[in-house]
């Protein structure tokens, strides 16, 4: 099996079993105790928490350990909110962020307070003077990823954090995605990460909220971790997911180069191998190891399952692949083709083999999955120019399959109208307009539904 899915989650490093192996004799005992166990468990904690600062670029009494990612983003968000209340109840996100800032967002928004969603380009990346746009008198805090979890793109958290200290606001900076690849640069003033995305174990998050920020810590404290995160403290994993870190980091500067000669050979050549693939997210200012393209006329779920067949552990961001049937909110702020969509994201110590395997598996894997997704349902005539599609109860992706199967029988000018009721439609029918040249004239009622109106161009 070659593992493709290190934005979800990196492999333990070995450097964090060893460090979870060697602590767990000393830092079993509650570090706030005067005895020798105790004594020895917080001289476990100091020393780590001392060695995360120092990679962040912060001061130890700065840093806080948490139970998740997760949980420190919230930890985060909810704090600097309820510092800065008295400033007032407005928060600034972009429209990518990670699925556990947008919903901090949800929860302050039902109780009273208005978000700003700042939009994202084509290539996934936030415009600073949209953030600046976006400020007002009563604005309490603004969040911004520091390189994106689904296509890679690195956000400019440097030029956001400057709009925010001149105008006298914290800045959160998820970075979740980048820390194990360097330092987050830019004036912020709190910050967030995961262990297990680089390589450390599962259930450390990293909370750092800089001296100066207001903070008010929501919920019940208590004398641990500065009253920020309560609970006692999993030292051997707090232990182990510095070590990784200190580790990952003294590797990044060789490994980074190594990754993106290897995720570029796949954004050059899958559209080179496959017909009809769009490769979104910025292709210059990215993550080392991530790589997004996005398939028209497959089932996403029907192709990650192929693709497992083959030994491949990739992920999707189409509507195909969740519970939910709605594609990622990070494809649909871009505005790509979502159908079809596969993430590669390599972790450390990817062999070139396995990504010429993929690439060699690929072409036919998804040939296999169009093959089996049939012929277009008929097509009636409403007038003379327009022929009505009737994808209603379908899925992604086969109204765009059976826009495209009718599409060569319209006669230049004419116009197609598709009928459906599937969520993902909304964005994949002009992101297909998109990439064919053809025109896109925009969205109508229907008496269920959706008409999506494309006017043939070439």
């Amino acid at each position: 099996m070659a593992y493709f899915d290190a934005a979800s989650g990196v492999p333990l490093h070995p450097v964090a079993r060893q460090g979870l192996l060697a602590s767990l004799d000393e830092g079993w005992a509650d570090a706030g105790r005067l005895y020798r166990e105790g004594r020895k468990a917080r001289l476990l904690l100091d020393a780590a928490r001392e060695a995360a600062a120092e990679v962040v670029g912060c001061r130890a009494d700065e840093v806080v350990f948490t139970s998740s990612g997760t949980r420190a983003v919230h930890t985060g968000v909810a704090g600097a909110l309820a510092g800065r209340r008295r400033v007032g109840r407005h928060l600034i996100v972009s429209s990518v962020e990670h699925s556990s800032v947008l919903h901090s967002a949800e929860v302050f928004e039902a109780d009273g307070g208005t978000v700003t969603r700042v939009p994202v380009n084509r290539a996934g990346a936030v415009d600073p003077s949209a953030y600046e746009a976006a400020l007002r008198p009563d604005t309490a805090l603004a969040c911004l990823q520091s390189a994106n979890h689904e296509v890679g793109t690195v956000q400019p958290v440097a030029e956001v954090a400057e709009v925010c200290r001149a105008a006298g606001m914290p800045l959160l900076v998820d970075a979740a995605q980048s820390l194990g690849w360097g330092p987050v640069e830019g004036d912020w003033s709190l910050l967030t990460a995961s262990a297990h995305k680089w390589g450390g174990p599962a259930g450390v998050g990293l909370l750092v909220v800089r001296k100066g920020a207001r903070f008010a810590p929501q919920g019940p404290s208590d004398e641990r971790e500065s009253g920020r995160a309560p609970g006692f403290e999993n030292i051997p994993a707090i232990v182990a997911a510095v070590a990784s870190l200190r580790a990952v980091r003294a590797e990044a500067a060789q490994e980074a180069l190594r990754l993106r000669e290897l995720t570029e050979r796949i954004r050059t050549r899958v559209p080179e191998l496959v017909p009809d693939v769009e490769v979104v997210g910025e292709p210059e200012r990215r993550l080392p190891g991530i790589v997004t393209f996005s398939c028209l006329y497959v089932d996403g779920e029907a192709l990650l399952h192929e693709l497992d067949r083959e030994g491949f552990s990739v992920s999707s961001g189409s509507s195909c692949t969740s519970s939910t049937l709605a594609p990622s909110h990070v494809l649909k702020a871009m505005g790509v083709l979502s159908e079809g969509n596969v993430r590669v994201s390599l972790p450390p110590g990817t062999a070139e083999a396995d990504v010429e395997r993929f690439l060699e598996v690929l072409p036919g894997t998804v040939a296999a999955v169009r093959d089996k997704l049939g012929a277009p349902a008929p097509a009636t005539a409403v007038r003379e120019d327009v022929l009505v599609v009737d994808s209603l109860g379908k899925r992604c992706p086969i109204p765009v399959i059976e826009l495209a199967k009718v599409f060569p029988t319209v006669p230049l000018g004419g116009l197609v109208r598709v009928l459906s009721d599937d969520e993902a439609a909304r964005l994949d029918i002009p992101a297909w307009c998109e990439m064919r040249g053809q025109d896109y004239v925009g969205e109508e009622r229907a008496s269920k539904g959706s008409a999506y109106l494309v006017r043939r161009l070439t």
